[in-house]
């Protein structure tokens, strides 16, 4: 805990977009909750929590982290291990 934010615990989103531009549309996500109020695990949902990262933006999510930009190697651009626009959010709220 920090003395700003004493009483506060963080959620953190972690969203993967189909490009760089915030405004794209969510193709992966992941949500972690420090502050207990939900239990949620990869993969138990078929729907993403926001269509885009601007819509996280919009419903007070802070953004803390954008993957850097990077060009592809010749012939990596269709390689599919990986997904390369990753965006993560924040929140800060009371414990439960």
């Amino acid at each position: 805990m920090t003395a700003s934010f004493p009483d506060m615990r963080q959620q953190v989103l972690v969203l993967y977009l189909s490009t760089s531009a915030l405004d794209t549309a969510v193709v992966g996500w992941s949500f972690y909750d420090g502050t207990g109020r939900t239990d949620s695990m990869a993969g138990d949902s078929d729907e993403p929590p926001y269509a885009t990262g601007l819509d996280a933006l919009r419903d007070g999510w802070r953004l803390i982290q954008v993957s850097p930009l990077l060009p592809h190697a010749s012939g990596d651009e269709f390689r599919l291990g990986y997904l390369k626009y990753e965006f993560f959010f924040e929140k800060l709220l009371p414990p439960a």
